[in-house]
């Protein structure tokens, strides 16, 4: 009898211990409505970070806003998303080509979701050798999917080349990607594919297509602020001013 005691709480303690282990890898949070965020985490120049998500319950199965990065929570993901609302993965969108927003890519289709990125995105992907959709989109297109209509808009560079942001006009949910920033962010975060001059533009461009947004969901930061995309601009109005006073002092010594 003590013995079974003794099994039934050590598997008690492994289930507990392996329970905390995944959810510090994945962790989900409702948004509003059918809309949830889920949070990965990876490691950016030494440190934790979180790269976040989301996903929509239509009557028709669930969209998928990027994929993990975190390449052991693409099953955990799907899993989760069964388990908890009783819907299967349909559509998927990755919303540029850093590994960040398209590592699950393949995993996602292998299951047999049907994958999308734009023609640019695709084009970016298969010259850095990072993972790439089934169906590819040309231009600026609404979805209308189970009862939800969203829109996918391309306002230029500024992240990277092919940054798109997803738009869902009734809702007012603006998802950014990593074109936006949180309003605690104290730069533009990684610069290394961005377009510095053209960055402020390019947001200024999303403010006027997704006025009045009730939610602003941004990669790497917290997602519940709303002044995110005001904030992301004057980080890069900043950014370009000090980028065009580099660029004249270097003229200058030449």
């Amino acid at each position: 009898m003590k013995k079974t005691i003794f099994t039934i709480l050590l598997a008690f303690s492994f289930s507990t211990i392996w329970g905390q282990i995944a959810e510090s890898k994945l962790k989900i949070s409702h948004l509003t409505g059918n809309f949830y965020i889920y949070t990965t985490y990876n490691t950016y120049e030494g440190s934790k970070t979180p790269a976040n998500g989301m996903y929509l319950l239509t009557n028709s199965g669930a969209v998928l806003f990027d994929t993990p990065w975190d390449t052991t929570q693409f099953k955990p993901l799907i899993d989760s998303i069964k388990l908890k609302h009783g819907k299967s993965l349909i559509l998927c969108f990755a919303t540029h080509w850093h590994s960040d927003r398209t590592e699950g890519l393949t995993y996602y289709k292998q299951q047999g979701v049907k994958t999308y990125t734009t023609l640019l995105t695709d084009e970016w992907s298969k010259k850095n050798n990072k993972k790439r959709a089934e169906f590819l989109i040309k231009n600026d297109t609404t979805f209308n999917v189970g009862g939800y209509s969203f829109e996918l808009y391309y306002p230029g560079e500024g992240h990277t080349a092919d940054n798109i942001i997803v738009w869902f006009n009734k809702e007012k949910i603006l998802y950014g990607g990593c074109l936006i920033k949180g309003a605690e962010a104290e730069n533009l975060g990684y610069l290394g594919d961005a377009n510095v001059s053209e960055y402020e533009n390019t947001l200024i461009k999303v403010q006027k297509k997704c006025p009045n947004a009730k939610f602003i969901i941004v990669s790497h930061h917290n997602w519940n602020n709303v002044n995110a995309l005001k904030h992301s601009i004057k980080l890069a109005r900043k950014l370009k001013v000090g980028y065009k006073k580099n660029r004249l002092k270097n003229d200058n010594y030449k």
